[in-house]
């Protein structure tokens, strides 16, 4: 079991990061620590990005993932008790507005010595290395000794690009360099910023899609390399227009008009794959960032073809259906099991919604935030549509066939099936309609060949509250005002227990329609009313 676990998920790999990984031994360890180059004059003003929330709350305290520490001395860098990722964060340097940012920059360089620790790891060193020339940029000073270490990480970073991870990895790498190439200037500066090209010229094209989405198809990925993509935009304007070539503004036009699209109308991104909110600017100030620098959001069609989800809207009612693949299949790290599940919002509330994601350690509860069981669709014989298993793996994954999308004066039917589960007994496949009004949904789940047990799970969002249940209908609180009501055709429906997971860090009590069959299809229909 574990042979093909590994096997189905190895062999989608490209050579790059395959050999990437092998030769990682053999690289380069020994820093450069020559002066830093001179910089580089500035042609035009730099444009304020959006601002992170206040996460060092005193000299040697922070908050991340909302869990806040004290930074007692030098081994709390790489304190082994704490969790990898809440370490990344102390070491990018995302709150370049705090009263502390200088002291903090300093003490990074006197407790991290080259190249040692989680802060010289790839990623956190292409933030770091990006937050740092915006903090100068904002109209700050940075020291002789801050210019030396930001020069022996770019070195660094050089020869630890993240070939073996590629996707949003690789891109943070790319930008890292670009900005560092602009902000210093000479030969060196001129190596660094041709790598950034190298890598901006290939991944650029292939990460943003026709319709604008980020091809790891999550929305929290897709906002953090949105706002990458205008920071770029507007460093090239600092200095002369040097990326010009790369369209960098076209492709963020496309960008807002996808996210615009997969935002609900409380101004939240929804969660699709690994999402939760407070770690990407919101898309409100990614659209006020990017109106500041003259761009303007491009539009969007209902079918979102080219990464695969569907914004409908009818009514009060809007709802953002899941008909995608899971990611590339190289790089599906961000991956939930999560095909044909749905999102929906009600005059202006979430109501229907994915459970989220909270963590990235490794864990039970990792597991159980990327199943299917935590989203809004159906799962088959308790399996997973996709076998997604670690923190960021997937092995043989769900591929959806069938879509079919049709209107009928105001009612919108759309229908499709994936193979997730083909290869459990009797390869049953999944096939599920909505049809969308006004006042009402309908979703119809089928489960074409044989089976045991299949589980419908509706999770509601923490706001509302479920007036009255029983096997065949229930009642909601949509707010004050609103109820929703829903009426179960086939199956035994019960509320569960569940949590919701819209933050790092934070798990929140919620409640589930949960509904068993051993029948199909399977039918609910929601209705509504303000």
């Amino acid at each position: 079991m574990r042979a093909a676990l590994y096997f189905h998920t190895l062999r989608h790999l490209r050579p790059k990061q395959v050999t990437s990984r092998l030769l990682a031994p053999f690289r380069k360890s020994r820093p450069d620590l020559s002066p830093a180059p001179a910089r580089r004059a500035r042609t035009a003003e730099w444009v304020f990005p959006p601002r992170r929330p206040p996460s060092q709350l005193a000299p040697d305290r922070f908050r991340f993932l909302n869990v806040e520490r004290q930074l007692q001395g030098a081994p709390d860098w790489n304190h082994p008790g704490w969790p990898k990722l809440w370490l990344y964060n102390l070491h990018y340097f995302d709150d370049i507005g705090a009263p502390g940012f200088a002291l903090t920059l300093e003490r990074w360089i006197a407790e991290n010595p080259p190249a040692a620790g989680n802060g010289w790891e790839p990623y956190p060193t292409s933030l770091r290395i990006v937050n740092w020339i915006k903090w100068s940029l904002a109209g700050n000073t940075l020291t002789p000794a801050a210019l030396h270490s930001m020069a022996i990480q770019c070195r660094h970073l050089m020869s630890h690009l993240e070939w073996h991870l590629l996707g949003n990895h690789l891109f943070a790498n790319a930008k890292a360099l670009l900005c560092a190439g602009l902000f210093f200037d000479g030969a060196e500066a001129r190596r660094w910023l041709e790598q950034g090209r190298q890598i901006l010229r290939r991944e650029l094209p292939e990460q943003v899609l026709e319709d604008g989405g980020h091809f790891e198809l999550s929305p929290l990925y897709h906002s953090i390399i949105l706002e990458d993509v205008l920071d770029l935009e507007n460093l090239s304007r600092v200095y002369g227009n040097a990326l010009a070539e790369h369209q960098l503004d076209l492709h963020a036009a496309r960008m807002l008009g996808w996210l615009k699209a997969m935002t609900h109308p409380n101004g939240e991104i929804a969660f699709f794959n690994d999402a939760a909110l407070g770690i990407a600017s919101p898309p409100r100030e990614l659209l006020e960032y990017a109106a500041r620098l003259g761009i303007e959001a491009g539009p969007h069609a209902e079918h979102l073809e080219a990464s695969g989800y569907i914004r409908l809207q009818s009514g009060p009612a809007s709802a953002i259906l899941d008909v995608a693949r899971i990611g590339p299949d190289y790089i599906p790290g961000h991956a939930h099991a999560d095909t044909l599940s749905f999102e929906l919002s009600l005059f202006g509330r979430r109501v229907i919604v994915n459970s989220g994601t909270g963590t990235y350690e490794t864990s039970p509860e990792r597991l159980c935030q990327r199943a299917t069981a935590a989203h809004s669709t159906l799962e088959i014989n308790g399996e997973s549509s996709s076998q997604v298993w670690g923190s960021f793996r997937v092995a043989r994954r769900a591929r959806p066939f069938d879509l079919s999308i049709g209107h009928d004066g105001p009612l919108t039917r759309v229908t499709c099936a994936h193979d997730g589960y083909r290869r459990l007994p009797g390869r049953p496949v999944h096939r599920r309609e909505w049809h969308l009004a006004a006042d009402s949904l309908r979703v119809t789940d089928t489960v074409e060949g044989k089976f045991n047990k299949a589980m419908a799970r509706f999770y509601f969002h923490p706001d509302c509250a479920v007036l009255r249940a029983d096997e065949r209908s229930g009642e909601l609180a949509v707010g004050q005002e609103a109820r929703l009501t829903w009426r179960i055709e086939n199956g035994r429906g019960r509320i569960v227990d569940s949590t919701y997971h819209p933050q790092f860090g934070l798990s929140v009590a919620s409640r589930c329609l949960l509904i068993e069959t051993v029948d199909s299809p399977l039918t609910v229909v929601f209705n509504w009313r303000g």
